[in-house]
């Protein structure tokens, strides 16, 4: 596929996801910031949504974008039995990329799902101004802690996964098929990722009061205060949220690839039956 394919498969993938489940993200969210045993507020869960589906489809564009063309270079370079290797770095790479636009997005959703600002212009408007524009990037380390291994892990899982149900099946699978093996890959991933997901939580709703002044002090004073438990917490809505995103990402990412290929033959075919 071309780059502007992959990018608009990605981004349409990315946007369904995130408007479908985002009440689910708040509310881990919440459970992730809250300290101690804190009650969390049920209320307001679509806060921020818009703002949101604003980064999250070039977030999503640049991913997919990037992956595909390296997914594709390397799985030529390498033999068939290290095609996990490709998957995993090809996710690596994609995920690095698209970091530049997904840590913003992140760090402003968060703020707002957590009460802190009302608005995506609000929230991008006073981090700047009390924090400087390295604000936007808070917990940038811990991002890329969490996500290059997310991205590597879930694209890798599903990839294989595909592969093999096509040779079982002997045939291409079905959109409600693509979704189920999305879910599966998205969901493990969602659970061996999250205590790396709280950590980059803390870190990026903290602000401007730096209770924890990196990766490491973020981990031993949770586990000194709130004790190691406090690392999982929000596990349960982050699985089904991944879970769910993961079937409706990669059903609706695979659903796009066809239209868009499907349309790109029939305008070949429109064009050669002028020609003719």
């Amino acid at each position: 596929m071309a780059f502007a394919d992959c990018a608009i498969a990605g981004g349409t993938a990315g946007v369904f996801v995130e408007a479908a489940l985002y009440p689910i993200d708040t509310i881990k969210t919440r459970l992730q910031a809250a300290h101690g045993g804190g009650k969390i507020n049920l209320k307001g869960l679509y806060s921020g949504l818009v703002g949101n589906l604003a980064g999250a489809f070039p977030a999503s564009a640049i991913f997919l974008g990037i992956y595909e063309p390296v997914k594709q270079k390397l799985l030529e370079t390498f033999p068939e039995n290290l095609s996990a290797f490709a998957h995993l770095t090809a996710g690596a790479v994609g995920g690095a990329a698209s970091s530049l636009v997904r840590v913003p997005t992140e760090v402003i959703k968060q703020r707002i799902q957590t009460g802190q600002f009302t608005s995506a212009p609000d929230a991008v408007r006073l981090i700047v101004r009390r924090e400087g524009l390295k604000g936007l990037f808070a917990g940038y380390g811990s991002f890329l802690l969490r996500d290059l291994p997310f991205d590597a892990i879930q694209f890798c899982i599903y990839e294989q996964l595909l592969l093999g149900y096509k040779l079982a099946a002997r045939r291409n699978l079905s959109n409600t098929e693509n979704a189920i093996v999305g879910a599966f890959a998205g969901a493990i991933t969602g659970a061996v990722t999250a205590p790396l997901d709280v950590i980059k939580t803390r870190l990026m709703v903290q602000g401007s009061a730096n209770q924890y002044k990196g990766i490491c002090d973020c981990v031993s004073t949770i586990a000194r205060e709130e004790g190691i438990s406090t690392l999982f917490k929000g596990m349960g809505p982050r699985v089904l949220w991944i879970g769910i995103g993961g079937s409706i990402f990669f059903g609706v990412l695979e659903k796009t690839k066809v239209v868009l290929a499907q349309r790109h033959f029939n305008s070949q075919d429109s064009s050669s039956f002028k020609l003719d």
